[in-house]
């Protein structure tokens, strides 16, 4: 990688740590380190499950737990078992907490104002675009795509916000069980693939290989939360999908999908899949695509 790229990345994270304070030892001046501080934050007035909490900052399970103890010790948190799940521990904040992370938000809205304040009109939307930008940059580069069992309670919770969305979308609805199957045997070695897309610890997409025969393979199930859309996450699900058929010797990739979605329509035409007459009865389907591996 150029030298003069990772250079001006590391300009941009000096610049950055100096101006959010989190060199300091007593962030926004309360008395504790921007660790402390973050977690405060994340855990919110919902709380949270440990594990979660770890995702989602990427931080070793050691050094999350030396600083909910400290927070522990200031009254702040609360840690216990999840009511659902014995096995997993969940925290959240106290009322001493919750008045601490009120307080938080009032000096972080201040901090931000204080980067703006200095600047022309002009100046303020360049720099809020800016950071828009680098967000999305930053999160598309956070995602991790994994193969995961298709029975797994991060699938599942997948797989019914996609059914949710497609009722929600298609003019007549839509009802898996009237759909061309994809059950989750289908989605599992030898018989198929599933894969998860995950940010921050949470589930935001997937997607499936059904092997159909010896040498032909269907996509299904494709799917991304719509508050991850724009990251690129579906051109990588279906990237590594193709791998993995490639990998297990088919030759051919199918898949079908319906008139409202051109976003996927899109997609698949970008990925040189050709659409072609129509080669199962899916009664949701308007378009049936295939691609030669």
């Amino acid at each position: 990688m150029e030298k003069e790229l990772i250079a001006q990345v590391r300009r941009f994270n000096r610049t950055v740590t100096q101006h959010v304070g989190a060199l300091e030892d007593s962030y926004l001046k309360r008395g504790r380190p921007l660790g402390e501080a973050r977690l405060i934050h994340e855990i919110g007035a919902d709380g949270i499950d440990i594990r979660r909490l770890r995702e989602r900052l990427k931080l070793d399970s050691g050094y999350v737990s030396r600083l909910l103890r400290s927070l522990e010790g200031q009254g702040l948190v609360e840690t216990g078992h999840n009511a659902a799940d014995r096995r997993r521990r969940r925290v959240v904040l106290t009322p001493e907490g919750r008045a601490e992370h009120a307080t938080y938000d009032m000096l972080s809205d201040e901090l931000a104002e204080s980067f703006l304040k200095p600047l022309s009109t002009r100046q303020r939307g360049r720099l809020v675009a800016a950071m828009s930008e680098v967000e999305r940059l930053l999160r598309a580069g956070s995602v991790e795509v994994h193969f995961r069992a298709a029975d797994s309670p991060d699938a599942q919770v997948c797989l019914s916000r996609y059914f949710e969305e497609l009722s929600r979308r298609f003019d007549v609805g839509f009802d898996p069980s009237r759909s061309n199957s994809a059950t989750a045997a289908e989605m599992t070695p030898p018989a198929g693939h599933f894969v998860l897309a995950e940010l921050d610890g949470e589930p935001v997409g997937c997607g499936a290989l059904k092997v159909a025969g010896r040498s032909i393979g269907e996509i299904k199930r494709m799917w991304t939360a719509p508050d991850a859309r724009g990251l690129g996450i579906s051109r990588r699900i279906l990237h590594v999908l193709e791998a993995k058929a490639l990998e297990i010797g088919l030759r051919a990739l199918r898949l079908e999908t319906n008139r409202v979605l051109v976003e996927a329509q899109a997609l698949y035409r970008s990925e040189g899949y050709r659409e072609v007459a129509a080669f199962n009865s899916e009664p949701y389907a308007h378009h049936w695509f295939e691609k030669q591996l």
